[in-house]
Formats: structure tokens, C-alpha cells, sequence
């Protein structure tokens, strides 16, 4: 391929353009005060090529970014590639990678559980990185974990357990493992699924694992063409999987709905003998006519065997978080990035009240785009809603990167303090608040 004569796709163009170098830097100016609540790093994942080019957003090599607060100060900015075996092969295939399980991009998530800070991609094993952002290496939890781990795992606020699976391209197509509070892979288990999809996240409750068996399914005769090989087929069908969190294959009980696609649930929680779950809802992926992700709302009727689904928006909206202590739980905020028509940045945060439906905005503003925003809870607080929305923003104008803090609780377009960092950070995927 020519990439000289060949535009360039919208994942290589703009703020989604690569980085060339690594930062490291003290000092930032801050605009505003930056809570002194606020106490940990803000570590944000996403692909950065290392060539220049990827045939793929999905496929470039990962590069953390973090900004650490103490006290009222932002005390550093990084950035550092995840030093996996891809990085170290530049010129390998992304796609043919996937059977490889340490061959890792590591570029969509970053978590920590029980003092490890692991870089997620869902095609490979998770990989461990220092709180300085250096490369530590691959993680399969003392040689127990010999599948890849998926980008979204959840995270227990009650008992700190971390439960997640993964979906394979050939048999098992999907399994299930739960990690003790202290990091130790105590169960595993393969759960029945006919086909291999791409089974992106899923969605946990107080009691229960629910699965989205949706028909966006990978196309193994076209493994190894350059693209992302998947085929959308509505007569897969598509359903929902309900699994107790500590049960196995003979325990699920599926509840078909509609066709549809969603990379990101909003949260998910009991209701009685009802599982509410929230969802950033696509009409179906990997089509010239995709169109958005829109605010829908299931409704799984356990006793009458029958799921109910209701939007709730018609914004586009994607990245939703709620509050870390209330995955799981009945939420009633849900926070989110308000995506441009052209190309899947935040134009604005929009925070739902999901008890009546209505929400509040933020615009970023002519030339700021934004990518998804981290909900940190003030330790202070009373209501579900008082803290902070953090999230690393792009300045068209200057080029420069910046970490904007919004107040959730009132999402007033006046920021409590935007930190201007020395680089631009491109548009990325997810990221997580890591308190000290």
C-alpha cells in the first residue's frame, strides 16, 4: 500500500494522529484549583501506532497517558508506550496477532486490582505496568489465566472481587473467571455460546453475571486481510445470558431481544425479580450505515421470561460511566461523552438523572474534543452525584493536550480547573482514576 497517495483514514487524521514522542514533564499551568480530594492518577488508554499507520482504530499499539494530583497539585504528566511483543515487532500483522495470547496491543483499558495496574486489550492476556507507566510485563495470574482477558472487567465495590471473561475466535467462544479481592483466579469457567461474536463487555449485578450474545461475528476466512474481520449476521439472533456471579454454564438462562450491538452498558442492577440494564444501543455495527449509539434501556422480566426495551435518547451518546462504588448497583446518574457527527470524539459530557429521564450538558466548545470522561467520587461527599468528571481533552487551536475537571454534581460549563499539558493526547478509549 501507498501510503503516500492513499488519504488517510479518520483514526490516522487530526486529534486521532499518532504521538511520535514520550513526555515527561513537572510543573503544568493550572487554570482554576484542583481539589485537593483529589489524590491519585489519571491514567487514560488508546492505539498509537508506532509506524504512523494501522489498517484499523482498534489495532495500534497502546500508550498510557497519566497525570498525577497530590494535594491540590499536578505533580507530573507521561506517556508511555505498553513495551508488549507487538510493539517490539512493528511490522507484524494486528489481525494474525490475535492467536498469539502475549502478542498484544494493550491499548484499550487500563484498571488497577489488588495493587497491579493492567493495560487491557480484549484479544490477549492483560499486561502489567508500573505506577511510573513503565512496562512490567505479561500478567496470567500465576500461570492460571491461559485465555485473553476482556477490556471491561467489573470490579466489586462490595467484596473487590474483579470478574471477566473472554471470547475466543474458535472453541471455547466464551469463558467466565472471578478473581478474589487479593488477585487470585478462583473460578473459570466455559459458557456455551454457538458462535464466536465479539462480545465487546458485558454486565454484572449484585448477584448475577448478564451476557450479550449479539450478531456482529468474526469472519475467521477473512482473519489476515488488513481490516477488522467481522460480518454482521442478523440470524444469529441476539439475547442476553443471566448467570449467577459465581455459577457456571448450566446456570444461564437466556432471554432473547432485538438485533442490535453495544461495545458499553451504562450499568446494570436488580429491581425486584427485574434486571435493569442501561446501554449505549447501536442498530448494528460494521455496515456503511451504522448510525449512532443512542441511550436504550433493557428490562429483563426473570418471572415472565421476557425482556422490555425502551429509548431513552436519541443523542448520540458512547463512553458512559457511573460511579465506581455503584457498578452493579442501582445508579441514578450515568455520565457520558455527546459524540460529533464526523468522527467519534466528545463535543460535550452529558450527565443523565435516569430517574426522569432528563440530563444536563457540557459543551466543549469550538475546536475541544474530548474523550471519555472518569467519574471520582468525593471522598466528602453525601449524594451519588458530588464529585468530579476528569477527562483529557484536545485543543485544536494549540495542539495541546489539557485535563479538564468538571463538577458532576452541578455540571456547570465553568470548570473547577483545566491542567494544560506540555503534549497533544489523542484520541483514545478508556481510563481509570487510581487513587494512592
Amino acid at each position: 500500500m501507498n501510503q503516500a497517495i492513499v488519504e488517510k483514514p479518520f483514526h490516522l487524521r487530526d486529534n486521532f494522529a499518532p504521538v511520535t514522542e514520550e513526555v515527561s514533564a513537572e510543573g503544568m499551568q493550572v487554570i482554576g484549583a484542583i481539589p485537593p480530594a483529589l489524590n491519585g492518577r489519571l491514567l487514560r488508554n488508546g492505539p498509537n501506532p508506532q509506524t504512523g499507520w494501522s489498517d484499523h482504530w482498534f489495532f495500534g499499539n497502546g500508550m498510557i497517558h497519566g497525570v498525577e494530583f497530590e494535594n491540590g497539585r499536578a505533580n507530573w504528566y507521561r506517556n508511555r508506550y505498553v513495551r508488549t511483543p507487538l510493539w517490539e515487532d512493528p511490522d507484524a500483522n494486528a489481525v494474525e496477532t490475535m492467536l498469539d495470547l502475549h502478542k498484544s496491543a494493550a491499548n484499550t483499558h487500563v484498571i488497577q486490582h489488588a495493587g497491579r495496574i493492567l493495560a487491557l486489550e480484549e484479544a490477549h492476556l492483560p499486561w502489567e505496568i508500573s505506577p511510573q507507566l513503565d512496562t512490567v510485563g505479561a500478567w496470567d495470574f500465576g500461570g492460571k489465566l491461559n485465555t485473553p482477558m476482556t477490556a471491561h472487567p467489573k470490579v466489586c465495590a462490595t467484596n473487590g472481587e474483579m470478574l471477566f471473561f473472554a471470547y475466543g475466535l474458535a472453541p471455547p467462544f466464551l469463558t467466565y473467571h472471578r478473581v478474589s479481592a487479593a488477585g487470585e483466579l478462583v473460578q473459570s469457567e466455559v459458557i456455551d455460546v454457538p458462535a464466536a461474536t465479539m462480545m465487546h463487555d458485558f454486565n454484572i449485578t449484585e448477584n448475577h453475571v448478564i451476557w450479550m450474545d449479539l450478531p456482529a461475528l468474526w469472519d475467521l476466512e477473512a482473519l489476515g486481510g488488513g481490516g477488522l474481520p467481522l460480518r454482521w449476521d442478523p440470524d444469529h439472533g441476539a439475547r442476553l445470558g443471566v448467570m449467577p456471579r459465581n455459577g457456571g454454564n448450566t446456570d444461564v438462562v437466556w432471554y432473547d431481544i432485538n438485533p442490535c450491538y453495544a461495545y458499553h452498558p451504562v450499568n446494570a442492577f436488580e429491581d425486584g425479580d427485574n434486571i435493569v440494564i442501561d446501554i449505549c444501543r447501536y442498530a448494528r455495527i460494521g455496515t456503511a450505515d451504522d448510525g449512532p449509539a443512542v441511550l436504550n434501556r433493557w428490562v429483563i422480566d426473570t418471572r415472565a421470561g421476557r425482556v422490555s426495551e425502551t429509548q431513552l435518547d436519541d443523542r448520540s451518546t458512547e463512553f458512559p460511566r457511573v460511579c465506581d462504588s455503584l457498578v452493579g448497583r442501582k445508579h441514578r446518574y450515568g455520565y457520558m461523552a455527546g459524540l460529533a457527527e464526523s468522527a467519534p470524539f466528545g463535543e460535550r459530557y452529558i450527565k443523565f438523572d435516569m430517574r426522569d429521564c432528563s440530563s444536563k450538558a457540557v459543551e466543549l466548545g469550538a475546536g475541544r474534543e474530548g474523550s471519555e470522561a472518569v467519574f471520582v467520587k468525593d471522598p466528602d461527599g453525601t449524594s451519588e452525584d458530588d464529585g468530579w468528571l476528569l477527562s483529557y481533552i484536545c485543543d485544536r487551536g494549540t495542539e495541546r493536550g489539557e485535563v479538564l475537571i468538571l463538577d458532576a454534581s452541578t455540571m456547570s460549563e465553568k470548570p473547577v480547573a483545566r491542567v494544560l499539558l506540555p503534549a497533544r493526547v489523542p484520541m483514545g478509549f478508556h481510563g481509570s482514576w487510581v487513587p494512592f
